[in-house]
């Protein structure tokens, strides 16, 4: 949009109202992963989400488009922790990853950023994984969670290696396969959840059997 002179007119930002936005999305957010978790996806409206958030209906579609959209953010922000534009490998709580100077340690600060992340996603997971049987977009986003959490683990197999050496006769790919099965937060919803292993003891067990499965003995 232009002045009377032609000139474009410079956008006017509000601080306040910019805060007052997020504050609204993040309520959206917060409301959705809860009913998402407690009654199901499906099932689950856009205007049962605006009621539990405190906002009206269109608010919700203005700020995410469609329920779709809505679930992605949801696990976006399990994932990483919080709205801010940063890849969980870049996150601070990830950092001992690439800090540590041998391959056991390696696995260590992994197995740490696996109890973080499924400390806020597990259910979640879950959640995705029940709904991909009944809605196809939802399929669609369940695959993209597994290609990325294989992504990851071979991410983390690559950084391993040029630490030290893998268990002999196993290579690259299949150790990043063997990664990918450790890293699923539905271990985490089993173990710790389910039966009632204190979150330390799982996290040590992970850690301990990402090492066997993965160094020299």
């Amino acid at each position: 949009m232009s002045d009377v002179n032609g000139k474009p007119r410079r956008r006017y930002q509000s601080p306040v109202r910019e805060e007052s936005a997020r504050r609204t999305r993040q309520a959206i957010v917060d409301a959705a992963a809860e009913l998402f978790v407690e009654r199901g996806y499906v099932v689950t409206s856009l205007a049962e989400i605006a009621v539990a958030a405190g906002v009206a209906r269109p608010t919700v579609f203005t700020a995410f488009g469609s329920k779709p959209a809505l679930l992605r953010q949801v696990l976006d922000q399990a994932l990483a922790g919080d709205d801010e534009p940063v890849a969980v490998a870049d996150r601070p709580w990830f950092r001992p990853v690439w800090d540590a100077t041998t391959p056991g340690a390696a696995l260590d600060a992994y197995a740490d950023a696996c109890v973080v992340i499924a400390r806020r996603a597990a259910l979640l997971f879950e959640t995705v994984r029940r709904a991909a049987d009944d809605a196809p977009e939802v399929a669609e986003l369940w695959d993209t969670l597994q290609r990325n959490r294989r992504a990851g683990a071979a991410m983390v197999v690559r950084h391993v290696q040029t630490l030290g050496a893998l268990a002999p006769d196993l290579d690259p790919e299949t150790a990043a396969d063997t990664l990918w099965i450790f890293n699923d937060p539905a271990h985490y919803a089993a173990l710790t959840l389910q039966r009632g292993w204190p979150e330390e003891t799982f996290r040590r067990w992970l850690a301990t059997t990402m090492r066997h499965a993965l160094l020299p003995v």
